[in-house]
């Protein structure tokens, strides 16, 4: 019993007992999470999987939806989640060299950060479902014609037919050939419905019939975007938003999907820092031991890795 207790005393608070030392404790931990890390990227993997297949088959689904996303909001998230990585490599070094107040600091910046890009993102997604711009069965998209939207759609169309009550006695007064002078006059488009882009709607309605062929050419034997060669001699330009194509609703699905499940990511790391900043509260981390802090860093580097990929692929491509 003696012997015993003196080995039992001699093992630091820190040791699991199925270690011979601090060393490989460390180690094994650290093995652990890159297996962890590993089937992490498998699961995402499957979803950039889905991403590539259903952009190279349907460009034209991508370059619609992608303009109803907020590049500035996706900009300045990407900018907030790389400062968080920084300061939360800042604070395994500060666990290294024992510096408790350094740690609680860089852990409560980190944790800082990871509301600032929640924050933005509920924002995002606020607007989403505010737009009806979902996945499946719930898209209802209350977007109107180009950048208008559906209010705008209906003004022109009380306007248009304003003009057309008005044209009545007009006609009446001037005979046949004034009547149909004030009828051309009150046909053509007054206020935003002048400067509304002219689509030509007749190459995605073969799509909507046919949606399992794109219409639009790769970019190696066309130009990237909706824009068709009589784009300009119709008043459109390339950046002009576009007739839907068909099925939207699976780049809103492939989107939520990939940034909810990485959402839910940045929500964990949020719960473990947090654990992380009591536990350094309490004096359980030393230059001895920060096993915990190093484990949890490569978990945020990781999970902001691949934010950095999602951003140019959903909002900037």
């Amino acid at each position: 019993m003696n012997a015993d207790a003196a080995s039992h005393a001699a093992h630091p608070p820190h040791l699991a007992h199925h270690f011979e030392n601090s060393t490989q404790q460390y180690e094994s931990g650290k093995l652990g999470m890159w297996l962890f890390l590993a089937t992490e990227l498998l699961m995402f993997g499957g979803l950039f999987c889905a991403y590539a297949i259903f952009r190279g088959n349907y460009p034209e689904m991508f370059a619609y939806g992608s303009q109803f996303l907020d590049a500035k909001m996706g900009g300045i998230n990407t900018i907030v989640l790389i400062c968080s990585s920084l300061t939360m490599a800042w604070a395994v070094r500060a666990a290294q060299l024992g510096q408790k107040a350094l740690l609680m600091t860089m852990l409560s910046l980190t944790l800082l950060c990871a509301f600032g890009f929640m924050g933005i993102k509920y924002v995002e997604y606020s607007a989403k479902f505010e737009h009806g711009l979902l996945w499946g069965t719930n898209y209802r998209a209350q977007v109107g014609h180009g950048e208008h939207g559906a209010d705008a759609g209906h003004a022109d169309a009380g306007h248009a037919e304003a003009g057309s009550a008005d044209a009545g006695p007009a006609d009446a007064g001037h005979g046949t050939e004034a009547g149909m002078a004030d009828a051309g006059h009150a046909a053509a488009p007054t206020g935003d419905a002048a400067h509304a882009p002219v689509v030509d709607a007749a190459p995605f309605e073969a799509a909507w019939e046919t949606p399992e062929k794109s219409l639009v050419k790769p970019a190696a034997e066309a130009p990237a975007g909706l824009a068709t060669p009589h784009a300009e001699k119709k008043g459109r330009h390339a950046n002009d938003p576009v007739t839907p194509p068909a099925n939207p609703h699976i780049f809103f699905g492939i989107y939520f999907a990939m940034t909810g499940l990485h959402g839910i990511h940045v929500l964990a790391g949020m719960i473990v820092i947090t654990a992380l900043l009591i536990n350094a509260a309490r004096n359980k981390y030393s230059p001895e031991y920060y096993t915990p802090v190093d484990l949890v860093g490569l978990y945020w580097h990781i999970v902001d890795m691949i934010w950095i990929f999602l951003f140019p692929l959903l909002y900037l491509i």
